[in-house]
């Protein structure tokens, strides 16, 4: 077991997660990915997870609804919301809720990294 921080991703477009992970995996970070916030909270992975990128709008289990499962266990993973819906009072909301960035659909690299930066910081913090 490496001491890397892990980022999971979950988003149900497969082109996404695969971009997403070859981006994160070449910052030298560990990435784990999956196609539902379902698969991502039955993983071993949940607990070891540093910052978790999660779309909004997916099939069962939102990834707002996740936000809220997360918060009521006590689980504060810092959230990066990407989305191709973007609406600016839900963006209000998830950011108030704790969420560390908010990204419209696509999105470049450099503001990813930012929010990635900022999510390792506070999972240490």
């Amino acid at each position: 077991m490496s001491n890397l921080p892990v980022i999971s991703i979950i988003d149900d477009d497969e082109s996404v997660r695969v971009a997403m992970k070859s981006f994160v995996s070449s910052l030298g970070l560990a990435v784990h990915t999956f196609p539902s916030v379902e698969e991502f909270l039955q993983s071993p992975h949940m607990h070891e997870t540093s910052c978790l990128i999660t779309d909004v709008q997916m099939p069962g289990i939102s990834g707002v609804e996740l936000q809220s499962l997360l918060i009521a266990q006590g689980q504060s993973i810092p959230i990066i919301f990407i989305t191709a819906y973007p609406e600016e009072r839900l963006r209000a909301r998830l950011l108030k809720a704790g969420a560390v960035g908010f990204l419209n659909k696509p999105f470049n690299e450099k503001a990813l990294l930012q929010y990635i930066d900022m999510a390792l910081k506070r999972s240490r913090g």
